[in-house]
């Protein structure tokens, strides 16, 4: 018999705490009945929704804290204030003694990942984790990373995104080999910055066995799907997810305006209004919900923050996938096959760097 995936849950973080998370766990429990949770945070408001939840409290346990990180605080206040004690420690401190296979948070993202970092610390050769994204596309859906764990990268920074953004295609996309650009401001190989240029080579150079480089993909190309995984640092990852996100509430607010300037126009809205909520979901990278912390040694699953229940359990799901499908073991797999290369990769990312 299979064992159940075992997820620690943030109870207190996002906008909404509780009221989400629990109604979320519900959610994802009856569509995978294999999970089991723990929930850290005030058991007094999350005991009751468990409570009232007869197949969510057979598969639940809670841990009581009265420390929880604020949506406002810094990395560092949130590490002074909540190291060791907080509800989003004590979920990643589960994964680190194995007491759950998976943490899942819709908490302030830089405490998210300079706590992950500090507890769960980074795999073997990887020196900066990174967020993964799912990312709608005409062809379906694309993994997008970094958007936003850290700013800037070298060469070989981005040659360990390229890497791990393809463990995670394969076991998203199910295909063996996975198709990887790198987004710059051209697809010419004269164009963009220097590490960005440097780390082309590099892939193209080490032809890594478990990885498909298709070249260089500009800012149009992560809306058509042209490969299955984009490669950018932090700060531009981060700027093109709230573009796109701001782009699709724009296009959305265009629509209702639209629609209200006639009474045939609210007929019409009336009747397609299912659709169009449709588009604007398939519009919104944020609906697409639970971005994958990658590099650490542990799963670590970002929800949005504003998620409703059924934003969250998505959020839930994505961690267990990447449990059930071994992320970690096909990441640390793909990052000893890249070293087997690393000594065709070095001299051309230290000669172009």
């Amino acid at each position: 018999m299979t064992k159940d995936v075992r997820i620690a849950l943030d109870a207190m973080g996002g906008d909404f705490g509780p009221k989400v998370v629990v109604p979320a766990a519900s959610i994802a429990l009856t569509r995978r009945p294999d999970v089991s949770y723990v929930f850290f945070g005030d058991e007094k408001l999350i005991r009751p929704l468990i409570e009232a939840d007869a197949n969510l409290k057979r598969k639940s346990r809670v841990v009581h804290t009265d420390v929880a990180v604020k949506m406002t605080d810094k990395p560092s206040q949130a590490l002074r204030a909540g190291r060791r004690s907080s509800s989003m420690w004590l979920s990643l401190d589960a994964v680190k003694k194995g007491e759950a296979d998976v943490a899942v948070s819709a908490g302030n993202t830089g405490a998210l990942m300079a706590m992950a970092k500090i507890c769960l610390r980074t795999m073997p050769q990887i020196d900066r984790p990174a967020i993964a994204a799912m990312w709608p596309t005409l062809r379906g859906e694309s993994i997008v990373l970094d958007v936003g764990a850290t700013i800037g990268a070298d060469a070989q920074h981005l040659i360990d995104l390229a890497v791990m953004g393809s463990a995670m295609a394969r076991i998203v996309f199910d295909i063996e080999r996975p198709t990887v650009g790198l987004l710059n401001v051209g697809v010419e190989e004269i164009k963009g910055l220097e590490e960005v240029k440097a780390a082309g080579r590099a892939l193209r150079e080490a032809n890594f066995p478990n990885l498909d480089y298709r070249g260089f993909v500009e800012g149009d190309d992560l809306g058509k799907g042209t490969v299955d995984v984009i490669v950018t640092e932090g700060f531009t990852g981060n700027i093109a997810l709230k573009t796109a996100e701001g782009t699709a509430r724009q296009i959305a607010q265009y629509i209702r305006d639209a629609m209200r300037n006639s009474f045939f126009a609210q007929i019409g809205y009336f009747f397609a209004r299912g659709a169009f909520e449709a588009l604007r979901d398939k519009l919104d990278p944020s609906k697409v919900n639970g971005g994958v912390f990658l590099g650490l040694d542990g799963v670590v699953i970002k929800s949005h923050g504003g998620a409703n229940a059924e934003g969250y359990a998505g959020a839930i799901e994505v961690g267990y996938d990447m449990v059930r499908h071994e992320l970690l073991g096909k990441t640390r797999d793909m990052i000893a096959q890249a070293n087997e290369s690393r000594a065709q990769v070095a001299p051309v990312v230290a000669a172009e760097s």
